[in-house]
């Protein structure tokens, strides 16, 4: 029914097929897209904590919400160009707000919900950056954050008001102003934008060719279902899994992020309810969580059917092979096939992708010797000859092909154009990389030239796939010698007790004017005696992985900062240990 009910009243998801023809995101602007959608039957459908259906909203009812919501806009005074700053609960509201800024021609900034690290005032702090950056008209969040977003609105001397209040506001019968191509559609904040924040701009063509190449990519056929946990505040949850869906005209099924981080199972348990085929992606961190949550639970196929998942996408952050393998491991007997495992890269500069497997390709990796891993040609393996270390190897995943439209390049620092299977600086071209960034020009010049951006990761090209290494930022030089954070983290994850997210690894100065790995570890010991142990042999395997000693310091859990996806902050953790802000054990020498 075009209300989202039944007869009796009950909740109907919005259908997964209807009879509109499927147009892959071939529209001018997004306010087009969500007009074309709203004559079908599909929609976004959001769910409770333990899955079950809570609201269907029909595409045509977002966009009457979205409709009354931009008058409401022009109602308090916002213009085109003007800025609107939206907290991003995974809701009704926060669509149709979205929507209306759209319709309105403001440009919607999506912003952070609290996370479990920081508190109460770090949140307001971020917050309060972020409006300090994007200057909007105003803040429109939910009603149980007021006081904190409310304050942070505040002091950022932004007018605020949750959305229950502005959604009770007269809506003016005004004319809605007519967006072009290349106007902006909204500004996205990186997910570890918040000291220094960068506003990404994106304009409606750049969107609607992202999510063209994304549906493409992904071969978005009949039958398919979008569902995800994803916060709409990160590019992958708002581009890929909000945006995409209208779009691409994808009935889509929400779990809020909160929920999932509390029962991660619900997610799995939401993709073996529904019918048709899923696509539905994750960071590694999230397979992660489910596999271990499962753990040994019997008979997994009593309670899950992954049998209908197409595209299990993996994003966000570097991804591992142990893990997805472990997924596999633990769900093969619910049906998942490891095939499904769709690797992808992409970054909010670019809008969302630059690289996607080709479906049904899974998870591909190639074994790379870690003196290789700064540079040079793979396929010289013997480099120069001479005595040399035993060698080890990190397993590079492949993330796929570049998008269409999208072009691909390794280059060196200064900039030169590097061969096949060399690693160097991955930079990207194409329709969809940003317009730049928010009142930065700086910053935009000194990651677009030519209209090509600097990624910032490390990578490689192998027969026309795309594979990542890391962010060169994060790269530890130590005596000339490259050490990737990821080997040593890794390396510490295979310890008895520790698990993905325990540990942070950065470069440090010591009092001795030396470079040096440092290495925060999440210790949930209390006894003094075992972490003196743990610390001497996770001593050790940093020695074996990089062959100095390095400074090791245990820290007590969920010490570590993330970012707003989740993502460990390394850069952060940095700067809050050099601030003595992250206090270590005190463990005798």
């Amino acid at each position: 029914m075009a209300d989202g009910t039944n007869g009796s009243g009950a909740q109907v998801a919005t259908a997964t097929d209807d009879t509109l023809p499927r147009r892959f995101a071939d529209f001018a602007t997004l306010g087009d897209a969500l007009d074309y959608a709203a004559a079908g039957d599909k929609g976004l459908n959001f769910h409770d904590a333990r899955g079950c259906l809570v609201r269907a909203y029909p595409f045509r009812e977002l966009r009457d919400h979205a409709i009354a919501t931009a008058r409401r806009l022009i109602g308090a005074g916002v213009e085109p160009g003007s800025r609107v700053g939206l907290v991003a609960e995974t809701g009704p509201e926060f669509a149709a707000l979205f929507f209306g800024a759209v319709y309105a021609g403001a440009w919607p900034v999506p912003l952070p919900l609290p996370t479990s690290f920081g508190g109460r005032d770090s949140y307001i702090d971020q917050l309060r950056t972020q409006l300090a950056s994007c200057t909007p008209v105003m803040l429109i969040y939910p009603p149980d954050l007021a006081a904190m977003a409310g304050e942070a609105a505040r002091l950022a001397g932004v007018e605020g008001e949750d959305w229950d209040s502005f959604a009770s506001r007269a809506a003016a019968d005004a004319p809605l102003p007519t967006a072009m191509p290349g106007d902006i559609a909204y500004l996205q904040y990186s997910s570890g934008s918040t000291r220094f924040p960068h506003g990404v701009a994106i304009t409606h063509a750049a969107l609607l060719n992202n999510l063209a190449a994304h549906s493409h990519g992904m071969e978005v056929r009949p039958g398919d279902r979008c569902v995800s946990w994803l916060p709409w505040y990160h590019d992958m949850g708002l581009v890929g899994c909000l945006l995409s869906p209208v779009a691409n005209q994808v009935s889509a099924d929400y779990l809020k992020t909160e929920d999932f981080a509390r029962r991660p199972l619900a997610w799995l348990d939401m993709i073996s309810r529904h019918d048709g085929t899923t696509l539905s992606y994750s960071p590694t961190f999230g397979y992660d969580i489910c596999a271990r949550r499962i753990g040994s639970q019997s008979r997994v196929e009593d309670r899950l059917d992954l049998s209908r998942w197409r595209i299990a996408g993996n994003g966000a952050d570097m991804i591992r092979p142990d893990v997805m393998q472990s997924f596999v491991d633990a769900f093969a007997p619910a049906g998942f096939q490891a095939s499904a495992f769709l690797p992808s890269y992409g970054l909010a500069e670019a809008t969302l992708a630059v690289s996607i497997m080709p479906p049904g390709e899974g998870i591909r990796a190639e074994l790379v010797e870690e003196t290789q891993l700064s540079g040079g040609d793979l396929d010289d393996r013997n480099g120069g000859g001479g005595a040399r270390r035993p060698q080890r190897y990190r397993a590079i995943v492949n993330c796929g092909r570049p998008v269409r439209d999208m072009a691909l390049a390794i280059r060196e620092e200064d900039g030169t154009d590097l061969p096949e299977r060399a690693i160097g600086k991955l930079w990207c071209h194409g329709p969809s990389v940003m317009a730049g960034y928010f009142r930065d020009p700086e910053a935009t010049e000194a990651c677009l030239i030519d209209g090509w951006l600097d990624t910032g990761d490390m990578g490689y090209m192998s027969d026309g796939y795309l594979y990542i290494v890391g962010r060169a930022k994060d790269m530890i030089i130590v005596n000339g010698r490259n050490h990737w954070p990821q080997d040593i983290e890794w390396a510490v994850e295979q310890l008895p007790g520790f698990k993905a997210g325990d540990i942070a690894a950065f470069a440090i100065t010591t009092p001795g004017g030396e470079e040096t790995p440092a290495v925060l570890v999440q210790c949930r010991s209390s006894d003094e005696a075992e972490r003196v142990r743990l610390r001497e042999e996770i001593r050790e395997r940093v020695r074996s992985v990089t062959g100095m000693n390095c400074v090791i310091e245990l820290i007590p859990p969920r010490t570590l900062p993330r970012t707003s996806s989740g993502k460990l902050s390394r850069a952060k953790a940095r700067n809050l240990y050099l601030a003595g802000e992250i206090k270590p054990y005190a463990i005798a020498a």
